[in-house]
């Protein structure tokens, strides 16, 4: 992600207020709690509308915002990280042929209908400011159909507690579904899931010309 673009996401998303469901003493309607994702993703259409969106410059006029499924509580996981003693360097290929390095930090166990599942979590060596993040970058049965092909990713900010909230309403496709130009890591065959995620960001539609 761009520096510059990186920091107008995050200012819009200071600057949106905070709705709060509160009985009104005097009788009136209560505000409507709005979902903290849902604020991201407003915050998101409006930021790649700028002149540093990584949307091409002939999408930006008729764009009309990015297409996701309906929240799903029930793929929302907390999680512990399986840390790994000895994290091993992996080198991750890219759209552009590039190589991205960095560990293969620990490991993500959940568990959707009758599926278990596991996601590798890995630290970049060229993580964004801001970090260390660990980056899960996935792939499910959507991938190609409902969601964009080479898969979506998920970015956490790591802590000391090990304990993570795994919000697959939060995946995004990588930067290269927008716009070709830009180098972005595959996720690897062992974050490959059989289960379909239907949550998050779905595939990119061009606005060009609408």
């Amino acid at each position: 992600m761009k520096p510059g673009f990186a920091a107008a996401v995050s200012a819009i998303l200071l600057v949106m207020m905070t709705a709060c469901a509160k009985t009104d003493t005097a009788g009136r309607e209560p505000s409507v709690s709005v979902d903290p994702v849902l604020k991201e993703r407003a915050a998101k259409d409006a930021a790649f509308k700028a002149e540093d969106s990584p949307i091409l410059p002939e999408d930006r006029p008729g764009f009309k915002g990015l297409d996701y499924y309906p929240l799903d509580p029930g793929l929302r996981f907390t999680v512990r990280l399986q840390r790994y003693s000895s994290p091993e360097q992996v080198r991750l290929g890219t759209n552009t042929g590039e190589i991205r390095s960095g560990l293969r930090y620990g490991f993500f166990s959940f568990q959707i209908g009758n599926q278990e599942c596991r996601l590798q979590a890995y630290r970049l060596d060229d993580a964004p400011e801001g970090g260390p993040y660990l980056f899960i970058p996935f792939r499910d049965s959507t991938s190609g159909r409902e969601t964009y092909g080479s898969g979506r990713y998920i970015d956490l900010k790591e802590n000391t507690s090990g304990i993570y909230d795994l919000d697959f309403n939060r995946a995004s496709n990588p930067y290269c579904a927008y716009n070709p130009t830009f180098s972005c890591p595959i996720p690897p065959d062992e974050n490959s899931l059989k289960v379909a995620i239907r949550a998050g960001e779905k595939k990119y539609r061009s606005f060009r010309g609408h």
